[in-house]
């Protein structure tokens, strides 16, 4: 009998675990931001204050760094996968900035000069010298050489509306109101998951971060199951999972998270 109810609390105990991905609390950090955006591996705070994009360095004293471009209107995304040409998007006036690591501009894309124009509304880094577009034109995803002025690759259009997009060197995700697609360098289409309501994302090492209301939840890379992230109750104004570290901001405080991932 005593066998039996061990054999019970365990298997409850294990049924617990995977029911769940645990966040560790590492420390928390004050932060004047209207948006946060990242943290790299070298403790790197990527933010945006009043329409400007800046970087703060542990390794550098003084002010931070900042990009502005008043010009082109309201910041509306930045992507820092790539250290070295961090890219910058304005999309009301359909350009985007490429930045080198010290926030200085290297290269200015307009996609309203281009012969075959093209009507941005989510960018992501791709390898070399491309951008990952959705053209709302052609309601098609495309792999943009921005020094060609090509197209190296392009999907299939996707028929519902674009919630989030995201890259590495090999693959872009694509959150939409129905689905999630995950595409290969060449356009072809990898995986296709049913959208439970989640509307943001973030990906780490392939692993993908979701957000639904003000929870967060875990897809392991090659897994079907979505875990929910165990969190205390606090407002998710953005969040950002480097190496299974979740760094979630909050009321000017950046909280930095350990992932306990089986």
């Amino acid at each position: 009998m005593k066998y039996i109810l061990y054999l019970f609390i365990f298997l409850s105990m294990s049924m617990d675990a995977q029911e769940f991905v645990e966040a560790s609390l590492i420390e928390k950090t004050e932060l004047e931001a209207d948006v946060f955006v990242s943290t790299n591996n070298f403790n790197d705070t990527f933010y945006i204050l009043e329409n400007v994009l800046f970087k703060h360095s542990t390794k550098t004293k003084g002010l931070d760094i900042g990009y502005n471009n008043f010009q082109l209107g309201n910041i509306t995304s930045v992507n820092t996968f790539n250290p070295l040409k961090i890219n910058v998007f304005y999309k009301n006036f359909n350009t985007v900035i490429v930045l080198d690591n010290r926030l200085a501009e290297i290269f200015k894309i307009d996609f309203n000069t281009l012969s075959d124009y093209k009507n941005v509304s989510h960018v992501a880094t791709g390898s070399d010298n491309t951008l990952w577009i959705f053209n709302e034109n052609t309601q098609q995803l495309e792999l943009f050489d921005y020094k060609s002025n090509t197209t190296r690759a392009k999907t299939l259009p996707i028929k519902s509306a674009v919630l989030d997009l995201k890259s590495n060197y090999n693959n872009c995700w694509v959150l939409t109101e129905k689905a999630l697609y995950v595409y290969d360098y060449f356009g072809n289409l990898l995986k296709k998951i049913k959208n439970q309501g989640y509307t943001s994302m973030e990906i780490d090492n392939e692993n993908i971060i979701f957000k639904k209301d003000n929870a967060l939840f875990y897809l392991k890379k090659d897994s079907e199951t979505i875990l929910p992230i165990r969190l205390p109750n606090l407002l998710i104004n953005q969040f950002y999972v480097t190496n299974e570290t979740l760094y979630i901001y909050n009321d000017e405080t950046l909280h930095k998270y350990q992932l306990k991932i089986n």
